[in-house]
């Protein structure tokens, strides 16, 4: 009988902002400094989740942050 190694699921939640040449860049705020970008949102998507998983390797030995509160991104606006 084999052992199966069972892996940890963290959910985070990722901030996309639109770039004005094109593309995105995209932060975890509960990951300081885990920041990345890409030309389309399909592939901002797939380097913040490689991003992640880089930061999270670099804590193994720390206590890995969850985010405990959901975060709420929403647009406001404001008059001048």
């Amino acid at each position: 009988m084999t052992k199966r190694k069972v892996a940890k699921v963290f959910q985070y939640t990722a901030v996309f902002e639109p770039e004005e040449k094109g593309g995105y860049s995209v932060i975890i705020p509960a990951l300081p400094g885990c920041i990345s970008e890409g030309d389309s949102f399909e592939e901002a998507l797939k380097n913040i989740k490689e991003a992640t998983e880089l930061y999270l390797e670099d804590l193994k030995e720390q206590e890995i942050p969850r985010e405990e509160k959901p975060i709420i991104v929403s647009p406001i606006q404001v008059s001048l």
